[in-house]
This record gives structure tokens, sequence and C-alpha cells, in this order.
């Protein structure tokens, strides 16, 4: 059996494809993790409500998520209501960033988590981007209400330019993930997917040594750096691929079945 005692992965374009399709192979992986001993934990920047239907459909009841790309950590529990109980959440005050943000992309989408149902947005976003119920609020709520996670998204820009812009204005206090379009993941400061996974990890009492993670994104960096083995997908950036101690195969291809059965050996 491997050293390894905790799996972190991530969901889109590492478990599930960009279209929404989870193979039936790496559903048997995660499975066959999962019953040989191993915690597998998902550590996705979907919200609570979105991550826990994708565990019921890899066949996971029980464990833990991390949701809201480290804001949100909560146990599957089949008894608990929607599968779930969310035991922790971290928010901070998104108005200082959106009005920043806001002065330079005046037509952007914005969008403020809502734990466990959705997002309040400033307008409609394009279908299907966001998953949850979604509610049209007015700026001023938009701006003053809590969160673990915020949105924005332009659809006539591009992720270059949202690089360039996080780099002008100076965010601070929160950390960013420019998305694989022009998409910018907002979530409280010092918060991530690896710092969420560490306290799991010492909850669960696994070693340092015997933690493994596989993401794609550029919010899986810090979770990549975090874990004794960080594995990046085949068709990650090379930023992401530079963090890893490893690179697997592609979406298309399944990489993360050949990492997930090393595991087994």
């Amino acid at each position: 059996m491997s050293r390894c005692h905790l799996v972190a992965l991530d969901v889109d374009g590492t478990l599930m494809s960009y279209d929404g399709v989870i193979s039936d192979e790496v559903r048997a992986a995660v499975l066959a993790v999962r019953d040989a001993g191993l915690h597998v934990v998902l550590a996705t920047g979907r919200g609570v409500h979105s991550a826990a239907p994708v565990a019921t459909e890899l066949g996971l009841t029980e464990g833990w998520i991390v949701c809201s790309n480290g804001a949100v950590t909560a146990r599957l529990d089949p008894a608990a209501d929607n599968g779930y109980e969310i035991v922790r959440v971290v928010t901070f005050d998104p108005g200082p960033a959106l009005r920043t943000i806001a002065l330079e992309l005046p037509d952007a989408l914005y969008a403020v988590e809502d734990l466990g149902l959705g997002f309040r947005v400033s307008a409609d976003f394009p279908d299907g981007e966001l998953s949850g119920d979604l509610e049209v609020v007015s700026w001023e709520e938009l701006t003053t209400t809590p969160a673990t996670r915020v949105v924005i998204r332009s659809p006539d820009s591009t992720p270059e330019l949202f690089h360039e812009l996080v780099e002008r204005v100076g965010l601070h206090e929160v950390e960013y993930a420019v998305g694989w379009s022009a998409w910018l993941d907002l979530t409280p400061g010092g918060v991530s997917k690896a710092s969420a996974l560490e306290e799991v990890r010492q909850h669960l009492g696994v070693q340092p040594h015997a933690t493994v993670a596989v993401g794609d994104g550029s919010n899986d960096l810090q979770m990549l750096r975090w874990a004794a083995r960080g594995v990046a997908m085949g068709h990650a950036s090379e930023a992401v691929r530079a963090a890893a101690d490893e690179v697997t195969g592609t979406i298309s291809d399944d990489g993360a079945v050949a990492v997930l059965r090393s595991l087994l050996v």
C-alpha cells in the first residue's frame, strides 16, 4: 500500500470534464482509493451546494469536502440535510475589492456566493456559468454582504487583461485566482484550498508526508505546493505545472486515473 493517507482532488478539469462529465474510469478509481482506506477530499472552487452533488455522483457519501477555494469546509453525511454539514466558514468584506474592480470594469458581472444556496448577482450571467439559486440584487447589497467567495466575470475581456488588472489595482486582503476564461475568483485573505486542507489533515491525524493533491487551475497552485506529492494535469498552464512535483495526462486522457491507481500499488 502507498504511503499516501489523504488525497485532495480538484473537480473541474481534473475529475470532471469542462462539459460536466465524469468518466466511469475516474469514478471507479476514486472509489478504489476510498475503499482502500485513504481519505478522499474534494477540493474545489465550487460552492458547497454544487460540490456536494459531485461527491454523490462519485459515490462519496462520507468524508470531507473543501469548497469555495477553501473558504468553506463541510463534512459529508447522508443523514444530514442535503447530504452534508458545514463545519467551517470564513468570510470577508467584498466591498473594497468590488468597488476597486468596478472602476476598471464597469460593465463586468459580479456575484457573491450565497452559502449553501447559490449566488447574489449584479445581473444575469451567461447560462450555465453559475450554479444554484441566482438572485439579482442591488449594488449596495452586493458590496455589503459578507462573502466566502466573489466572482467577477467580463465576457468581453481576457484572462491576460484580468491578470494585468489585479496587478495594477493591487488587491490585498483577498486571494484571487484567474480562471481559464475572463473570470476572477476572490476569497478571504490567507484562505486557499491549501489552508483548508491543512486543517482537515490535522483533524484526521494524517502526517504531512502522506498527502497527495491533483489539480489543473491557478486556484490549485497552493494546494499542489502543500501536498507532499503535488500532481498537475497535463493541460494545466505552465505556472501550475511548474508548481507541481509531477505532471500526469490531460482531462481528455483521464489523467487523474493514473495518479489514483498509483496510490494502490
